[in-house]
Order: C-alpha cells, then structure tokens, then sequence
C-alpha cells in the first residue's frame, strides 16, 4: 500500500479558492487511480473526483463540476485539488485515496471500497 499525507485545508470565505494536495510514498504512485472524497459532520463520505493513472481520465460529483479541477504529477508523487468558487456546503474533511485496483471505467471509482489506501485528511472549512 501507499501512504498518503494531505495538506492545503483551511478556513476561506464563500467564493474563494483553495488547493489541496496529496502525496503519496513509494515509487508506484503512476500505477493507482487516485480519487477525493469529503466528509461532513453528520454525513457519509462522499466522492468528490478521480484521476487515472496517466490523468488522462477525470470524473466528478454533480456538484463540484465546473468548480473544482483534479490534477497528478507522477515525478513528485502528488495529486492536487484545485476548488474554486468554494461554498458553505463544501465544508468537510477532505480525503485523499490511492486505489490499486484497475477498473474498465473510472465510474467504479465513485465508491470508497475502489480505494484501499487513504490519507489522514484535511478540514477545509467555507464561511458564508
């Protein structure tokens, strides 16, 4: 397995931007699908996006579409989320996944068990 370490959370004002990031250990990173999911109080993890191993192939939530960008660089080991025009609702812990298996389509990707490394997290808080 991969270990992964996210950083970039914060408390930013409805509107604003972040950039969170992810780095993953190892000499593989090329070789797993990468995905975030979020979690706010009281909910269910939710997935945010995927990327494929080349990032060739991206897929997001309805709601984050337009909004929010995935990107990899396979030389640094790292997996970005670019969120722009963030909202209240955007509110969560954010979660970085690395998963190993190889689906026919990044659609499989939308469900946590595609995954099985995670990162710790990280609080990204949106103010009205």
């Amino acid at each position: 397995q991969v270990q992964l370490v996210e950083s970039g959370g914060g408390l930013v004002q409805a509107g604003g931007s972040l950039r969170l990031s992810c780095a993953a250990s190892g000499r593989t990173f090329s070789s797993y699908t990468m995905g975030w999911f979020r979690q706010a109080p009281g909910k269910e993890r939710e997935f945010v996006t995927a990327i494929s191993r080349n990032g060739a192939n991206t897929y997001y939530v309805d709601s984050v579409k337009g909004r929010f960008t995935i990107d990899r660089d396979n030389a640094k080991n790292t997996v970005y989320l670019q969120m722009n025009s963030l909202k209240p609702e955007d509110t969560a812990v954010y979660y970085c996944a690395a998963g190993s298996t190889l689906y026919s389509s990044i659609v499989y990707y939308t469900r946590p068990t595609a995954f099985d490394s995670w990162g710790q997290g990280t609080q990204v808080a949106v103010s009205a």
